[in-house]
């Protein structure tokens, strides 16, 4: 990988498996917009940032060197061996092949655990394009503008000060619909002491679990993503409607299988790279729509409020 800071621009040359799109589309994130292809303007820990990536080439544009060093080069995780993290699961499983050989260029973003929290709170029974749509508007509503690619303005996640002023109607307005209460509970453990990030980060997984499910409407599936997601507990392994049914279909013969018997397959099965794995399946099988006849794919496809 080599940085060149030309002008207001960083351009990372030589990149290897990574693919910007793949990274930001396959479900850990939701505070983004498509621009063209490849081609992308994002908002994390309250700054925006136009990326655009050709081939092995990433531009991110009107960046300072401070903000890549600090933020972005964390963000986007690009210090890590990806191909060692491949070369160990494909040796573990090699069923895993076929899905990492698609979703070769995915990354796991270094994310704000709060926004991520919040994120996955909205995200219970939501398709991503309703997810990204309230967590605009809830931004828009309530967080800063932080910059603008044409007409398209780009707005913070707003923070927990301004969180604790609103309402249960207040999130509502913003369609978030029965998971209100649940969002206005999460903000009172974080600003209480209940639930402390640094608390979370030095737990082992299930510390961590048993420590988000205290939130009221957050269960094993919104606490793993948590914890992958924003807490770096990269072994952390979310079980949703596509991972149960592609884990079945892969690894049960399509038999239907608890949640709970599937969570403990991912974590004896991938160990502390739980997370890799995870997501090079989710992306992959919901793909190709993996193990899924039209009346199952109706059922996780239609969503609900």
């Amino acid at each position: 990988m080599k940085v060149i800071f030309d002008g207001k621009d960083i351009i990372i040359k030589e990149l290897k498996d990574f693919d910007l799109g793949q990274t930001l589309e396959c479900g850990q994130c939701f505070h983004f917009t498509k621009i063209g292809h490849n081609d992308y303007g994002m908002v994390a820990y309250g700054k925006f940032l136009h990326a655009v990536q050709q081939e092995e080439v990433l531009i991110l544009k009107d960046t300072s060197a401070d903000d890549y060093s600090s933020l972005w080069r964390s963000y986007f995780d690009l210090d890590r061996d990806y191909s060692k993290i491949k070369q160990y699961l494909l040796k573990k499983d090699k069923k895993l092949k076929e899905a990492i050989e698609m979703m070769w260029g995915v990354h796991i973003l270094n994310q704000e655990f709060f926004e991520v929290l919040i994120s996955f709170i909205i995200s219970q029974n939501k398709q991503i394009p309703h997810i990204k749509k309230i967590v605009a508007q809830i931004s828009k509503e309530y967080g800063k503008f932080v910059g603008q690619i044409g007409d398209i303005k780009f707005y913070s996640f707003p923070d927990i000060e301004m969180m604790c002023s609103l309402t249960e109607d207040e999130f509502r307005a913003c369609k978030t619909g029965f998971r209100a209460p649940y969002i206005c509970d999460a903000i009172r453990c974080v600003k209480e002491g209940v639930i402390r990030c640094e608390d979370l980060l030095s737990m082992d997984i299930k510390q961590c679990i048993n420590g988000l499910v205290q939130i009221k409407g957050v269960g094993n599936k919104v606490a793993n993503c948590v914890s992958l997601f924003g807490l770096g507990h990269r072994e952390a392994f979310p079980v949703d409607v596509w991972i149960k049914r592609i884990v079945e279909y892969l690894y049960f013969d399509s038999k239907e299988c608890s949640t709970q018997t599937i969570e403990q397959f991912g974590s004896k099965q991938f160990g502390v790279y739980g997370g890799y794995a995870q997501q090079y399946l989710f992306y992959y099988g919901k793909t190709v729509k993996m193990g899924l006849d039209n009346k199952k794919l109706q059922e996780i496809t239609k969503g609900s409020e």
